[in-house]
């Protein structure tokens, strides 16, 4: 399994319309790519010396294929929408990670 994510530093000044576009529009379109099962929001927590709010979105592909093909068909547009409506107010940058083993704890009731 592979997990793309982003990490996104966001001013506080346009913090509160970015979340909602974020939470709206921009995960439902890249879920909708079909290059991906689920989605993972979260907050760091760590406070940035920038300032502002930090947060990840970790995308889990289908496969190593489906996530190549996200890069060719979609990323662009889908990257360019953010930057056209928060340019310099957001700073990004991505990673892949391969997901080696999965742990679980079993809850007895």
């Amino acid at each position: 399994m592979i997990i793309y994510n982003v990490t996104i530093n966001i001013d506080d000044s346009a913090h509160d319309e970015w979340l909602t576009w974020m939470k709206n529009e921009h995960i439902p379109q890249v879920l909708g790519t079909g290059k991906f099962n689920n989605a993972t929001f979260s907050q760091v927590l760590v406070e940035e010396d920038m300032g502002g709010k930090t947060y990840s979105v970790q995308y889990r592909a289908f496969s190593r294929a489906a996530l190549d093909a996200y890069y060719k068909e979609h990323a662009e547009k889908l990257r360019n929408e953010g930057l056209k409506k928060f340019a310099d107010k957001m700073l990004s940058f991505r990673t892949e990670l391969e997901i080696v083993d999965e742990y679980n704890i079993e809850v007895n009731s």
